[in-house]
């Protein structure tokens, strides 16, 4: 398997704002970048980055959107839908009208849905047109994107390592030029790691930020869920831009003005406008405590990559001192396995489950409700301790992993206790900002001996999810172009 430099392509792949401008413009039209997504996705299906393409679908409503773009006078197609004809895919989580969502597992039925998830439909109702779905680990349990029915997610920096997960096949489509960008969920890191593993920008919102994340919980508790545990999963954009990450999250949004993207706009073309904040810097990991947790040489070289650019912006570093509650490792897992044991598995078919998510799902049937309670609270106090600890700055800096993405097959050729294990230590501070519920973004800062992305991951205080895109986009300013790696 080789990697073909996308200056190769005659077609060069284009971002979201750049798709959506062009068409607004007349410059393009929605069924010639559908079918040049979809010419892609075939040239890269060793990549393993969609499990289905709903070709038929797709191009019918890119020829609707062309359609409603050219009924509009040109004057007044600002006012369209933020994404309308613009290409995407969903993760194979996610239900999405007339298609097959697979939970990445052979245990379950695959059925095609009727409706749109809530997420699906604001994406939809954004205007952009889903190409397919893409691939993900069982029930997306996982940080690596492998399972027992597709091929994996590849890395298209080395498509011998894995693209991360649970986005792996999201994030592998947006960096190998197959889609513009698009909007994944992220309950432990799914959207950051698979980001970070791929040299993106990878947004996780705040709970409760996003309309589409309410929507589900509408009658219930928005900040904990049935056992007092805090609500851990929010969506927002993988993109190779921080530019194209602002459209994507005033899309989901749905606010008008785009104020991320004017706010990203002014950061790249005035960075002087964003200058003196206190940016602490840690490695603590809150796993530390019943594992080691090493980041290697490359890692920390990401780190002060960000730190130099952080200063040349103007802003204060300093080393934060965090401390972690030690019972944090053992309460998460309880409660992060949790969900499984609400599914309902016709029988025979549990045995069609990968290792982890079998083992899994037979310690959350073993776990007592009182334990599971017990770990609910422990985490809803370790999010109080961390959010105020992480206060003290405006913006706590950490690396985005810790070391390369690991080869494809090795967390799984581990077993599922060495399994879930590596995973815990090749992304050791994500799950930890999904439970605090606060903003965090993912940006590439530098490029390791072996061409893979490393970079860091921002941590900011409730409601700084803009002001995380523009950090994103001072950073970029200190790096050449985000590559575009086509398989």
């Amino acid at each position: 398997m080789t990697l073909a430099n996308a200056d190769a392509d005659p077609d060069p792949p284009i971002g979201v704002l750049d798709a959506r401008e062009a068409l607004r413009r007349g410059e393009a039209r929605s069924r010639a970048l559908i079918e040049t997504a979809l010419r892609r996705i075939a040239a890269a299906e060793q990549l393993g980055a969609f499990v289905s393409v709903n070709a038929e679908l797709a191009l019918s409503e890119a020829d609707a959107a062309d359609a409603r773009i050219t009924a509009t006078p040109p004057g007044s197609r600002a006012a369209l839908p933020a994404l309308l004809g613009v290409p995407t895919a969903h993760k194979d989580l996610v239900a999405v009208r007339g298609t097959v969502t697979t939970h990445g597992s052979a245990a379950v039925p695959h059925p095609v849905a009727a409706a749109d998830d809530p997420v699906a439909a604001a994406v939809r109702a954004a205007g952009a047109i889903s190409l397919g779905k893409t691939q993900v680990p069982e029930f997306g349990i996982a940080a690596y994107s492998e399972n027992a029915i597709a091929p994996p997610a590849r890395n298209p920096f080395d498509p011998s390592r894995s693209a991360g997960g649970s986005s792996g096949g999201t994030a592998a489509a947006v960096a190998a030029g197959l889609i513009p960008g698009a909007i994944a969920r992220d309950a432990g890191g799914s959207i950051r790691i698979p980001a970070a593993a791929c040299g993106l920008v990878g947004l996780k919102p705040g709970r409760g930020s996003v309309p589409a994340d309410r929507a589900p919980v509408a009658a219930a508790d928005p900040e904990f869920d049935g056992n007092g545990a805090p609500r851990m999963a929010v969506s927002g954009p993988i993109a190779r831009t921080a530019l194209d990450a602002a459209v994507l999250y005033d899309a989901l949004l749905g606010e008008p003005g785009e104020p991320a993207l004017a706010a990203v706009s002014l950061a790249l073309e005035h960075p002087e406008t964003l200058r003196g904040l206190r940016v602490g810097v840690s490695l603590a990991s809150p796993f530390e405590s019943r594992m080691p947790i090493r980041f290697d040489a490359d890692a920390r070289a990401a780190v002060e990559s960000g730190i130099r650019a952080l200063e040349a912006h103007g802003h204060r570093i300093e080393e934060a001192r965090i401390a972690y509650d030690p019972s944090y490792p053992d309460a998460f897992t309880t409660v992060w396995t949790a969900g499984l044991s609400r599914i309902a598995f016709a029988p025979g078919t549990e045995e069609r489950l990968d290792a982890l998510a079998g083992m899994f799902l037979r310690r959350a049937r073993e776990t007592p409700r009182e334990r599971l309670l017990e770990a609910s609270g422990a985490l809803r106090s370790f999010a109080r301790s961390a959010a105020e600890q992480w206060g003290a700055y405006d913006v706590v800096l950490t690396p985005a992993l810790a070391f390369a993405p690991p080869r494809i097959g090795g967390f799984r050729e581990l077993g599922p206790e060495g399994d879930y294990r590596l995973q815990c230590e090749w992304a050791p501070q994500t799950s930890m900002v999904n439970v605090a519920g606060l903003p965090a973004i993912t940006v590439p800062t530098a490029t390791d001996p072996d061409g893979i992305p490393r970079g860091i991951q921002l941590i900011g205080r409730a409601g700084s999810e803009i002001l995380l895109l523009r950090l994103a986009a001072q950073l970029e300013l200190a790096r050449d172009a985000p590559a575009v790696r086509g398989v």
